[in-house]
């Protein structure tokens, strides 16, 4: 029986030879941006024993399959082993992530831990159950790593996700503070990566749809309304929408530091400045013109005086 997309695509080859040009440049993109991310931090080395973490989100099962694809390309060799923290939530379909990861032929683990009913128990009605939700998580999959002899621990936070946390910490936190994209886990047995560092959400969006993910929705924490994640993304969304270009160039902030610029005097040594009579790309512009686009941010007036 022929379906309706399947005719409309046999009335419209151009049609179809397009939007297969466009997922396959959404391919490249994707398999760039992931492989830039992990030379630029050395995230995989020959002889790897990675653990990828799945939520059953559209981040995980892409951040899975584009490190496939790249194991497949890669000069050296590393293992990937797909775990799931089943964390009995109401509802939740615990037949999707196994079905689907032995589809693929990765080598999995689904890890049955009821933490949904430690944090039901312990967080009052109303309240955010993130913070207690994410340590139990962690300390979990930090187990299950080591049990399976994995020395690095891949998670599947996006760019958006790694500004976010930047604003988060700014407007809330009082710090200059995001997510690295690799660190050493807390206990200091492992090492975190983010092979997704560089790729924009609306991408792993699209590449969601072209593959067909069986996306598990979170019932937990991810569902909670006025989270102030859901209030700064949409803030950056917004922005993103009447100044394109903005996000890429915070994001490009982030990995452009000038300490000797800002103010923590525990990050650079303003007490033994001293003259040197030699000039310094690092030294007082405070004074120089600097061209910047006349584009307010939202809720303010540039002002040119």
């Amino acid at each position: 029986m022929t379906t309706t997309i399947e005719k409309d695509q046999h009335k419209d080859p151009n049609k179809q030879i397009k939007i297969e040009h466009e997922n396959h440049k959404l391919e490249k993109r994707l398999c760039r941006q992931v492989g830039q991310a992990i030379v630029d931090y050395n995230m995989i080395e020959e002889g790897d024993k990675i653990m990828v973490c799945m939520s059953g989100g559209k981040d995980s099962y892409a951040m899975l399959d584009i490190l496939l694809m790249m194991q497949q390309r890669a000069p050296i060799r590393f293992e990937l082993i797909a775990v799931n923290l089943d964390q009995k939530q109401p509802g939740f379909p615990a037949e999707v992530l196994p079905k689907y990861l032995a589809q693929v032929g990765v080598k999995f683990r689904i890890e049955t831990q009821d933490t949904y009913s430690i944090v039901k128990e312990k967080i009052a009605e109303g309240k955010t159950m993130c913070s207690l939700c994410s340590r139990l998580r962690r300390g979990i999959l930090y187990r299950v790593a080591g049990e399976l002899g994995c020395n690095k621990i891949a998670l599947g936070h996006h760019r958006d996700d790694i500004l976010q946390t930047f604003f988060l910490n700014m407007f809330f936190g009082g710090k200059l503070k995001a997510m690295p994209p690799k660190l050493v886990s807390d206990g200091g047995d492992h090492m975190v990566i983010r092979p997704l560092a560089y790729v924009a959400e609306k991408d792993l969006e699209r590449w969601a749809k072209v593959r067909q993910f069986p996306i598990i929705p979170c019932t937990l924490c991810g569902s909670q309304d006025g989270l102030q994640r859901q209030v700064v993304g949409e803030m950056l969304r917004e922005w993103e929408k009447k100044h394109p270009g903005r996000i890429e160039n915070m994001f490009a902030a982030l990995q452009n530091v000038v300490p000797s610029h800002l103010m923590d005097h525990t990050k650079f040594d303003f007490k033994s400045l001293v003259t040197t009579g030699v000039a310094s790309e690092d030294g007082d512009k405070a004074f120089d013109h600097e061209e910047f686009p006349m584009a307010s941010l939202p809720g303010m007036q540039v002002v040119s005086l």
